[in-house]
């Protein structure tokens, strides 16, 4: 027999990361409709990933997550954003959900959202050395052009951040 809820409200049935769930679906939606990169590709993995970590830290348990709105997406363009310190909110977004937990609340998305985080930290993605170019502006690029032939390792969310800022402007 099904537990009355499988949205973790319900006495002792399963508690299904919903919100987490949510946002993963609209980060796919949003980097396919986009098509900045290949879908079977690792910049696009981290791309989602990194949207996903971003939507669902940013919305929530809000229930109304999922309905699209201009200050949502907003919102989202400025946690994004070339110069945003994105690696510092995500932590302090993912301690303070922790905390809440520790007081007694529940959280069925955190271990996802955290087991995401962790990926996007310490995989490593081998790109294009942009050196000290400022990857948004591309139409500033110095005198030689960036050789693209150098590559460096890059933490998959310093990849997919980028991607996930293009894909929500493009969405």
């Amino acid at each position: 027999m099904q537990p009355e809820s499988t949205n973790g409200t319900s006495g002792g049935g399963l508690a299904v990361p919903m919100a987490w769930l949510c946002a993963e679906y609209t980060a796919d939606e949003m980097m396919r409709n986009g098509a900045l990169v290949d879908s079977g590709s690792l910049e696009f993995r981290a791309g989602r990933q990194t949207l996903a970590l971003t939507i669902h830290l940013c919305d929530g348990t809000d229930p109304h997550a999922g309905i699209r709105t201009a200050a949502r997406i907003d919102h989202w363009l400025t946690v994004t954003s070339y110069g945003h310190p994105w690696p510092q909110w995500v932590q302090r977004q993912l301690a303070a959900r922790a905390e809440r937990v520790r007081q007694g609340g529940e959280d069925p998305d955190l271990t996802l959202a955290s087991e995401a985080w962790r990926r996007l930290r310490d995989t490593h993605l081998l790109a294009t050395d942009l050196g000290d170019l400022e990857p948004w502006h591309p139409a500033h690029v110095p005198e030689p052009a960036v050789d693209e032939a150098a590559q460096v390792w890059t933490p998959a969310w310093e990849l997919g951040l980028p991607l996930g800022h293009l894909a929500t402007h493009l969405w």
